[in-house]
């Protein structure tokens, strides 16, 4: 343990490793945040915190699961003439089922019934079902997760310390962006067009058409820089009114 502590190369890994997680995890942060949003207001926190939980002892068991993790990529069955793999399979139901939430929060946020109040919505939105929502997601990204640390670092050690540093980093994060999705609705129906867009990814990615992250991400960041701009006008609008 002490040389890999000593070694340059071990703690370059492991830097790199954890900025990207946390970059990778952006996604399942904004999910769990608005999927916990259905819930009553005491319960909230305990949803986004288990549901990270869930992903840290998802990562970490599949980390020591590595040679299956590999095998996952492997080709299992022939589908109109793709080779589908079961993290391909994975991939696909994920993206289809983040499409499907993301769309009909969509459709709620749009056309849902106004007169609707707290106690409905609680009805609907079950504790446990939140949850396993969450767990769904969770296994979708920690596998893609995994994958990506095992072809970054060597060392077992490092991969759990960098997933254990990044979910700690979006447990602190998760309240502030849940509220301030909550606060700005306009921002909440931004989010879920985001969560939409890295569905689609997922489905591609699953039928073998990768899509660069970096390109999600830009225009994650540049329709994040626009929204900023349009509440910073809002905020001045009712400051001079």
């Amino acid at each position: 343990m002490l040389e890999l502590m000593n070694d340059p190369a071990v703690w370059a890994s492991f830097l790199t490793l954890t900025i990207l997680e946390i970059v990778l995890g952006v996604d399942n942060v904004i999910f769990i945040s608005i999927a916990a949003s259905k819930l009553p207001e005491h319960q909230r926190r305990q949803a986004r915190f288990l549901g990270l939980m869930g992903a840290l002892v998802l990562r970490i068991a599949l980390l020591f699961s590595i040679s299956w993790i590999v095998g996952l990529s492997a080709p299992i069955v022939t589908i109109m003439g793709w080779e589908m793999s079961w993290r391909d399979l994975i991939l696909i139901a994920g993206g289809l089922f983040l499409i499907y939430k993301a769309s009909t929060e969509i459709f709620d946020e749009v056309e849902g019934d106004e007169i609707d109040t707290a106690e409905e919505r609680v009805v609907e939105a079950v504790f446990l079902g939140i949850i396993f929502q969450i767990m769904i997601l969770d296994l979708v990204f920690s596998v893609d997760s995994v994958i990506t640390a095992v072809g970054i670092a060597d060392h077992l050690e490092v991969m759990i310390a960098a997933v254990c540093v990044a979910i700690v980093v979006m447990m602190i994060a998760a309240t502030p962006i849940a509220d301030f999705v909550e606060a700005h609705p306009s921002t909440k129906m931004l989010a879920l067009a985001f969560l939409v867009m890295v569905g689609m990814a997922l489905v591609a990615d699953g039928f073998h058409y990768h899509v660069e992250r970096g390109f999600i991400y830009a225009a994650m960041v540049f329709g994040g820089a626009v929204e900023g701009l349009n509440l910073l006008r809002q905020k001045r609008r009712r400051a001079g009114g």
